[in-house]
């Protein structure tokens, strides 16, 4: 029987980061006081504010519902690219109800993943995937919000797409895990790449290759909690207080001092997310 490891132990504070893209309901909260815990034990060690995103439209809705608990955290809102064969005219109605509320600063996550169909059952075609992937990038147009990318095997036709449609002012790719090819014709398109614990692991060369092309004002830092916990944790629950593990992970990687990053990634969370307008 395989058990979890433990929860790794509070980093050392790294002030002011903000946590571009975590699950509050994955890592366990259900109520205003399970979300406020989350943000006391991050708030503790420097991470003050997080974006909690949606994958399905129970989690949109919670989603939208701990952004109006806790003025700490902000929403994203969208159907995973794997779910959207249940993209109907009324869940489309209803994320675009609650992507709609001024606690949700994106749209997302959308994309394309190309790793499950076929191994998952039940998951979205390829072409139904794209389809909900036009629909969404439509709303993020509409309502003027940035763009939020879940991208899994899928590169040139992920980036084709965008450019078919024509992408929102601001595009965000979650969890950047391609390597420097890819990573220059995201640079040079002006989207954002939000790095996760995956950065941090040892055999992840051509990631870390990518990670020291990102230009200050265009990268993000993000656990994706509860899952990429970073090294040397990997395996043990992920949750928003890891951040500056991986923070630091990344300016060892880009030559940079951990402070100096903080600044950056902070600054950009803000930019993109508009989150002093919004305050």
């Amino acid at each position: 029987m395989t058990r979890e490891r433990p929860a790794p132990p509070l980093p050392e504070p790294l002030h002011s980061l903000v946590d571009a893209h975590t699950h509050l309901d994955a890592c366990g909260a259900r109520d205003a006081a399970g979300v406020s815990e989350i943000l006391d034990r991050a708030e503790s060690v420097g991470v003050g504010r997080v974006v909690t995103v949606a994958d399905d439209l129970d989690a949109a809705r919670f989603a939208v519902d701990a952004s109006h608990w806790d003025s700490r955290v902000w929403a994203a809102v969208a159907i995973h690219p794997t779910r959207a064969n249940v993209l109907t005219d009324d869940v489309k109605a209803e994320i675009s109800r609650l992507a709609a509320d001024p606690r949700v600063v994106a749209v997302g996550e959308t994309g394309l993943d190309y790793y499950w169909p076929g191994k998952l059952e039940g998951c979205a075609t390829v072409e139904e995937q794209h389809d909900g992937f036009r629909w969404h990038i439509d709303l993020a147009k509409r309502l003027d919000k940035p763009l939020m990318i879940h991208n899994r095997e899928a590169d040139e036709d992920l980036l084709s797409l965008l450019k078919d449609e024509g992408a929102p002012d601001t595009v965000i790719f979650h969890c950047f895990s391609s390597g420097p090819e890819i990573a220059r014709q995201c640079i040079d398109a002006g989207y954002v790449l939000s790095l996760s614990g995956t950065v941090s692991f040892k055999n992840a060369h051509a990631l870390r290759e990518a990670a020291v092309l990102i230009p200050d004002d265009q990268v993000l830092v993000e656990t994706d909690a509860p899952f990429l916990t970073p090294h040397p944790f990997r395996g043990a629950p992920n949750e928003s207080y890891c951040l500056p593990y991986t923070a630091r992970a990344l300016a060892e990687i880009r030559g940079q001092d951990p402070v100096e990053l903080a600044g950056h990634v902070t600054a950009n969370a803000e930019r993109v997310y508009a989150l002093r307008a919004r305050a």
